[in-house]
Protein backbone atom coordinates (compact mmCIF):
# COMPACT_ATOMS: atom_id res chain seq x y z
CA UNK A 1 0.00 0.00 0.00
CA UNK A 2 1.53 3.29 -1.42
CA UNK A 3 0.17 6.46 0.68
CA UNK A 4 0.66 9.91 -0.36
CA UNK A 5 -0.38 13.11 1.16
CA UNK A 6 -1.35 15.36 -1.43
CA UNK A 7 -2.43 19.35 -0.79
CA UNK A 8 -6.52 18.39 -0.83
CA UNK A 9 -6.24 15.03 0.15
CA UNK A 10 -4.64 11.44 1.70
CA UNK A 11 -3.92 9.48 -1.90
CA UNK A 12 -3.97 5.46 -0.81
CA UNK A 13 -2.89 3.08 -3.89
CA UNK A 14 -2.89 -0.52 -3.85
CA UNK A 15 0.14 -2.52 -5.10
CA UNK A 16 -0.51 -5.56 -3.07
CA UNK A 17 -1.04 -8.99 -5.13
CA UNK A 18 -4.62 -9.16 -3.74
CA UNK A 19 -7.76 -7.54 -2.88
CA UNK A 20 -8.35 -8.75 0.48
CA UNK A 21 -4.60 -8.21 1.15
CA UNK A 22 -5.40 -4.73 0.64
CA UNK A 23 -8.78 -4.08 1.68
CA UNK A 24 -7.26 -5.29 5.06
CA UNK A 25 -4.15 -3.15 5.10
CA UNK A 26 -6.58 -0.15 4.21
CA UNK A 27 -9.01 -1.09 6.90
CA UNK A 28 -5.89 -0.85 9.88
CA UNK A 29 -4.92 2.62 8.20
CA UNK A 30 -8.52 4.56 7.65
CA UNK A 31 -9.38 5.74 10.89
CA UNK A 32 -5.68 7.44 10.96
CA UNK A 33 -6.80 9.90 8.36
CA UNK A 34 -10.63 10.31 9.88
CA UNK A 35 -10.44 14.30 9.25
CA UNK A 36 -9.47 14.18 5.73
CA UNK A 37 -10.60 13.43 2.39
CA UNK A 38 -9.47 10.33 0.93
CA UNK A 39 -9.02 8.70 -2.65
CA UNK A 40 -8.52 5.58 -3.26
CA UNK A 41 -6.97 4.10 -6.17
CA UNK A 42 -7.18 0.53 -6.99
CA UNK A 43 -4.81 -1.23 -9.34
CA UNK A 44 -5.92 -2.84 -12.08
CA UNK A 45 -3.58 -5.44 -11.44
CA UNK A 46 -5.65 -6.57 -8.62
CA UNK A 47 -8.28 -8.86 -9.68
CA UNK A 48 -11.91 -7.18 -8.67
CA UNK A 49 -15.45 -8.06 -8.38
CA UNK A 50 -18.77 -5.74 -7.54
CA UNK A 51 -18.68 -7.27 -4.49
CA UNK A 52 -15.12 -6.02 -3.66
CA UNK A 53 -15.59 -2.36 -4.23
CA UNK A 54 -19.21 -2.56 -2.00
CA UNK A 55 -17.04 -3.16 0.62
CA UNK A 56 -16.29 0.41 0.81
CA UNK A 57 -19.57 1.62 1.33
CA UNK A 58 -19.53 1.78 4.87
CA UNK A 59 -15.86 3.55 4.52
CA UNK A 60 -18.25 6.11 2.01
CA UNK A 61 -20.75 6.71 4.55
CA UNK A 62 -18.47 7.07 7.69
CA UNK A 63 -16.49 9.71 5.83
CA UNK A 64 -19.59 11.33 5.00
CA UNK A 65 -20.39 11.72 8.17
CA UNK A 66 -17.16 13.45 8.97
CA UNK A 67 -18.09 15.51 6.27
CA UNK A 68 -15.07 14.59 4.25
CA UNK A 69 -15.02 12.80 0.56
CA UNK A 70 -14.26 9.47 -0.20
CA UNK A 71 -13.40 8.67 -4.02
CA UNK A 72 -12.48 5.24 -5.29
CA UNK A 73 -10.60 5.75 -8.75
CA UNK A 74 -10.85 2.10 -11.31
CA UNK A 75 -11.32 2.08 -14.57
CA UNK A 76 -12.52 -1.02 -14.52
CA UNK A 77 -15.81 -1.37 -13.01
CA UNK A 78 -19.07 0.35 -14.35
CA UNK A 79 -20.12 3.29 -12.20
CA UNK A 80 -23.70 2.71 -13.19
CA UNK A 81 -23.40 -0.60 -11.18
CA UNK A 82 -23.04 1.06 -7.71
CA UNK A 83 -25.34 3.57 -5.58
CA UNK A 84 -25.19 7.23 -7.00
CA UNK A 85 -23.77 8.42 -3.75
CA UNK A 86 -21.00 6.32 -3.84
CA UNK A 87 -17.90 7.87 -6.01
CA UNK A 88 -16.27 5.56 -8.26
CA UNK A 89 -14.07 7.36 -10.76
CA UNK A 90 -11.95 6.19 -13.91
CA UNK A 91 -9.31 9.00 -13.33
CA UNK A 92 -7.71 10.51 -10.37
CA UNK A 93 -8.52 14.36 -12.34
CA UNK A 94 -12.29 13.46 -11.93
CA UNK A 95 -11.71 11.65 -8.22
CA UNK A 96 -10.12 15.45 -7.76
CA UNK A 97 -13.19 17.18 -9.07
CA UNK A 98 -15.69 15.27 -6.58
CA UNK A 99 -13.74 16.44 -3.81
CA UNK A 100 -14.27 20.08 -5.24
CA UNK A 101 -17.81 19.64 -5.65
CA UNK A 102 -18.35 17.81 -2.46
CA UNK A 103 -16.92 20.99 -0.87
CA UNK A 104 -18.78 22.97 -2.32
CA UNK A 105 -22.00 21.28 -1.74
CA UNK A 106 -20.72 21.07 2.26
CA UNK A 107 -20.09 25.42 2.25
CA UNK A 108 -23.79 25.65 0.26
CA UNK A 109 -24.97 23.68 3.67
CA UNK A 110 -26.20 20.47 1.52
Amino acid sequence: MNIKNKESYILISSDENSFSEFYALFLEKVAIYKKQHIVLKISDKINTTKEDFLLFLDVAAEKKKEKTSFVIVSDTVNMDDFPENFNIVPTLIEAEDIIEMENMERELGF
